[in-house]
């Protein structure tokens, strides 16, 4: 059956595509500034359509930058938090859900609570014990501490494994397996959705962390992908290269879009949390 257009859906359909628009205008106007001439980025009008096309700017900015090197730390650096922290924190997430322990609660208030606290308020603490440790101009800050559970990640997570039949676990306990097969086994597997959209949403923000890598890396063999691309400036005297910097910047944007395409499917899913699919 074919729904009526009525004028409701015409005004709710344009105020999307409104806001689609000014989501997607920014992404094709650094895919078109990537392709110019410096001179050309400031014309008036603006130019949407490079003439010349100067496919060079992505030659070029491989050694104009540190971009390779940025690269591969941020691919291990993401790639490891994402393994580790979705690992600790599902594992987490379950217990938090399905098991019963002292001051259950009170703990996971308390984990909550720490999402209020300012990242720059634990700077200078976090500064001091890395020093201590030997940690600073190591990929180590950016490693561990996020591997060790993410607090958005238990939460997101526990609420969707809440939604999940508790007689699965009584069945997990009849048939002799324990918590851990119990969460390794069946849990974790009917997470996959809500899992996916977490990994998206972790490793967005640890591939273009920006802050901690500045902070805690000073060598050009530590700096991260955001940081090679911020070094740019300092390549250029006189003048900024814009379209070397909007291809970095595309460059960078790449294994993101890769990565949401991939799981886009599993990203929508993961919010309608409807438990036990037939």
């Amino acid at each position: 059956m074919q729904r009526k257009t009525t004028p409701g859906r015409v005004v709710v359909f344009i105020i999307i595509l409104i806001g689609a628009c000014t989501m997607i205008l920014p992404f094709i106007w650094m895919i078109s500034t990537s392709l110019k001439e410096p001179n050309l980025v400031y014309t008036i009008p603006p130019q949407w359509i490079p003439d010349p096309v100067k496919w060079e700017n992505y030659r070029e900015i491989w050694t104009a930058s540190n971009l390779l090197t940025g690269i591969k730390n941020s691919t291990i650096i993401s790639v490891l938090v994402v393994v580790f922290s979705t690992f600790t924190s599902s594992m987490a997430a379950f217990a938090f859900s399905k098991l019963r322990f002292p001051l259950k609660k009170f703990i996971f208030t308390m984990l909550l609570s720490t999402m209020m606290v300012p990242l720059v308020v634990l700077l200078v603490p976090q500064f001091v014990i890395y020093s201590k440790i030997k940690w600073i101009d190591t990929l180590l800050p950016m490693i561990v501490p996020a591997s060790l559970c993410n607090i958005n990640t238990i939460f997101f997570l526990r609420q969707y494994i809440v939604g999940l039949p508790k007689e699965l676990l009584d069945a997990a306990k009849i048939d002799g397996c324990g918590y851990f097969g119990a969460y390794l086994r069946i849990y974790l597997p009917l997470c996959k959705p809500a899992i996916a959209a977490n990994v998206i949403m972790l490793f967005m923000t640890t591939w273009n962390d920006y802050f901690g890598p500045m902070v805690f890396t000073h060598s050009e063999s530590r700096q991260t992908v955001q940081v090679a691309i911020a070094m740019l400036n300092s390549h250029y005297v006189q003048q900024t290269n814009i379209p070397h910097m909007m291809a970095a910047a595309l460059i960078a944007e790449l294994p993101v879009i890769i990565l949401f395409v991939a799981f886009q499917k599993h990203f929508t899913e993961s919010f309608a949390m409807t438990g036990i699919k037939g």
